[in-house]
């Protein structure tokens, strides 16, 4: 299967890809059924929409804001679009507005603090991260229905597109495509037969899509939103939104390297922090893969730019390196922390930029699937256990150190020939089976781990 780049970074909104950009994103697809709905038919009646949250959209939709994205996307926004606004006011007015416009009509009643039901049943037996959208009359019967999953790194499918696959993707089928790779190994043959790089031949595959110009052009404002999110975190101060009373470090950190080089450990803190600070203030940020592993990737390419001079044909090379790594993750297991823990979103978001980092430093084909490698398994195992189901505690440290590891994978790597004993697609299989049989309790339900272990004075 094929996974665009700019499918893969997606320039959206905090805190969550899965629980704030996905349900925002499947609102608006219900929109559209329900207008095409009611454009077909002549219904004089009152109508209404509700949504109800399943699993652990449910268990930590609150902290998440998922009830805030469903109306949202109700009201025709998308991620991209909410993130230009002040969203605590536009949240405001859909509330008192109570309304959803329509075409023609009255509108369709919607209650914030009524129509969105967080179900703590069981979850729903497709995917953990479920949502029913229902249509109704005055009667309350149910005219127009549809499932949707939010799957990792705001990435929706209806319960019709989910087939019968273990980690359900959306992604293009791969013939046509000139190095069609499923495989760390089969990207490792080709990348040997061809004599060109991953990200050559990741450029090759987008082409077939896209222009070489709408290519660029789309990675460069990647880059560009990353820029800006580590910029912005690096200036802002005070106390992140959520009741927990955490006050944003990244500043104050950054500054006291007083200009220097200072230790590179700490610098990619601050850059890594600096953006998760962001994501968790519910501002604009890029999934990379998803909003709460959204600053290692960042960090440590804003850290090779600033400190290592890297140029802008290295900052694609880059990207175009991570998004293979990411697709083939994610085809293979899953990047969604509801599914497989925080191995899959802060330890694929490691490999990925270990991966790329390599890449710009001159590493072989081999030495980048090895740096990827290194940074994915020591993160195996890691949970899902966010405080309050804010993606705040441990989420904004957790991307620092996901950051310093895939700086010293790369370096690892690079000291080798890329020869060596674990390969990245047995490790991913290792991340599947160690999140197929991880307890519900450690992935993004907020009922185990750090999530429960707090001390009392």
């Amino acid at each position: 299967m094929f996974i665009s780049v700019l499918d893969l970074f997606k320039i959206g909104v905090g805190p969550s890809s899965s629980h704030t950009m996905g349900p925002m994103l499947a609102a608006g697809a219900f929109l559209s059924m329900v207008r095409a709905f009611c454009q077909a038919r002549d219904i004089a009646e009152s109508l209404s929409i509700r949504c109800i949250l399943h699993g652990s959209l449910s268990a930590t939709g609150r902290g998440h804001a998922t009830d805030k994205a469903v109306a949202l996307g109700l009201h025709g926004f998308s991620p991209e679009d909410a993130a230009a606004h002040d969203l605590d006011s536009l949240v405001a007015r859909i509330e008192n507005t109570r309304q959803i416009a329509m075409d023609g009509s009255a509108g369709i009643g919607f209650r914030l603090d009524e129509d969105v039901i967080f179900d703590r049943g069981p979850p729903l037996p497709e995917h953990p991260n479920g949502m029913t959208f229902q249509l109704c009359n005055a009667a309350g019967e149910v005219l127009l229905t549809e499932r949707y999953f939010s799957i990792g790194g705001g990435f929706v499918c209806r319960s019709d597109e989910l087939g019968d696959l273990d980690a359900p993707l959306k992604m293009s089928p791969v013939a046509g495509f000139p190095y069609p790779f499923d495989s760390a190994r089969a990207m490792l043959e080709m990348a040997a037969e061809s004599g060109l790089s991953v990200a050559a031949m990741k450029r090759c595959n987008e082409q077939a899509l896209l222009s070489p110009a709408q290519l660029d052009a789309g990675l460069d404002a990647v880059w560009q939103a990353m820029r800006e999110c580590v910029e912005r975190g690096l200036r802002s101060e005070g106390v992140l939104p959520g009741g927990l009373g955490i006050v944003r470090r990244a500043k104050s950190l950054h500054e006291s390297l007083n200009g220097g080089e200072g230790d590179i450990n700490q610098r990619l803190c601050a850059y890594a922090m600096a953006v998760n600070e962001e994501n968790a203030a519910g501002r604009r940020v890029v999934t990379a893969p998803t909003n709460g592993a959204a600053g290692v990737i960042p960090a440590v390419l804003y850290c090779f730019v600033q400190h290592a001079g890297g140029d802008t044909a290295q900052v694609r090379e880059f990207l175009l390196t991570a998004a293979a790594i990411g697709g083939l993750i994610k085809h293979r297991s899953s990047i969604s922390g509801a599914e497989v823990g925080c191995q899959g979103e802060v330890g694929s978001a490691a490999a990925m930029a270990a991966a790329g980092l390599c890449a710009v430093r001159g590493g072989s084909a081999q030495q980048v699937e090895h740096a990827a490698e290194i940074a994915l398994e020591h993160h195996l195992g890691m949970t899902c256990d966010p405080v309050a189901g804010l993606v705040q505690v441990p989420c904004i440290e957790r991307n620092g150190f996901g950051a310093i590891k895939a700086w010293a994978a790369a370096g690892l790597a690079l000291h080798d020939t890329g020869e060596h004993y674990m390969s990245l697609d047995r490790c991913i299989a290792a991340m599947k089976q160690t999140g197929e049989e991880m307890s519900t309790k450690f992935k993004e339900t907020s009922q185990g781990g750090l999530a429960v272990a707090l001390s009392e004075c």
